[in-house]
């Protein structure tokens, strides 16, 4: 009898095809398991806290010093909701902690005060957050805030004391109320100033005496400023007049906050400007440009600025900051 050619055929390859079938189901196991384990898009998968360690690889430890400034952080309205619901002042920090903590120096704009008696409440444009937020703060590494903007005086200068008193209790020092503080790290002194130019214009002369005095004080001068339009993603020409104000009377770093939109960096006589980080800690949700800001990570070697990289960070849950990929 005539054997069918095809029925021979495939006796023949019947073991290979079953080996094929099982590499197939192991192939389509394996997938749907990378499928629901893997990192999510809105938590970058390798802990930014390696860019930190990645700096000790190129400059001497004994030398090596970062400075981490972030975005606006606002512990109010419905951020403050948000925490005393749950009752968890370290809930909006989750994710940015670690990088934050990172740092040799961790520098913030707060821009509410901390006041006993918060009202509890998503809306108006008076901002206090409870003072249980410092909580927050100190898991997140901050020792230096800097209190220099137009919603600080929101419940006025008592509010502005307490705040003070709050933070200082807790080992945070604050600047932009009443002159220079000073942070040292592996010998090198570190100054802080801060000034508002939102809702009232600085003072010229008296930024220019400051930061004399404070080039007498230490070695590296860092100035936050509060300035600039709201929702812009470039500087305009008054803030660039005060950054270059500043860095002309000795500022070795300027860090910028307040238009609630990330801005570019410049060099400007060999110092650098960060003209704005966004957001960090905020509940403007209603815009993709508002949800967005950058962690700024500035690495010394001793008293010179060598290297600067920016984690960009999303707002999630109207409080709650997220590393991000930059793809």
């Amino acid at each position: 009898m005539e054997k069918n050619p095809w029925e021979c055929h495939d006796r023949e390859n019947r073991p290979m095809s079953r080996k094929l079938l099982i590499f197939l189901i192991i192939l389509v196991v394996a997938a749907s398991l990378w499928f629901f384990i893997r990192p999510k898009n809105r938590i970058n998968i390798v802990s930014p806290i390696s860019k930190i360690a990645q700096n000790k690889e190129t400059v001497p430890q004994k030398n090596m010093i970062t400075l981490i400034a972030t975005g606006d952080v606002i512990p109010a309205r419905f951020v403050n909701v948000q925490v005393v619901r749950r009752n968890d002042f370290t809930w909006p920090y989750k994710y940015v902690a670690e990088l934050m903590k990172g740092g040799d120096l961790t520098l913030i704009n707060l821009e509410s005060p901390l006041i006993k008696n918060c009202p509890v409440t998503s809306e108006g444009m008076v901002f206090c957050g409870d003072p249980r937020h410092v909580e927050g703060l100190v898991f997140a590494g901050v020792d230096v805030a800097n209190l220099a903007n137009n919603h600080m005086g929101n419940h006025g200068q008592k509010g502005i004391e307490e705040t003070k008193t709050l933070l200082n209790n807790n080992q945070i020092l604050v600047t932009g109320i009443s002159g220079p503080v000073v942070k040292e790290v592996k010998g090198v002194k570190y100054i802080f100033l801060g000034y508002n130019d939102v809702e009232s214009t600085v003072d010229e002369a008296k930024i220019k005496t400051e930061i004399t005095l404070a080039k007498n004080m230490g070695d590296v001068v860092v100035v936050s400023f509060h300035w600039g339009a709201e929702y812009r993603a470039t500087p305009d020409d008054r803030q660039k007049y005060l950054a270059h104000l500043v860095v002309d009377s000795g500022a070795d770093l300027v860090i910028g906050n307040h238009p609630h939109w990330i801005q570019p960096l410049e060099i400007y006589k060999g110092k650098t400007i960060k003209y704005a980080h966004g957001n960090l800690v905020f509940d403007q949700m209603w815009s993709e440009e508002t949800r967005l800001g950058e962690i700024g990570i500035y690495t010394f070697d001793g008293k010179n600025l060598i290297k600067t990289e920016f984690v960009p960070i999303k707002i999630f849950d109207y409080a709650q900051p997220q590393i991000i990929s930059k793809n």
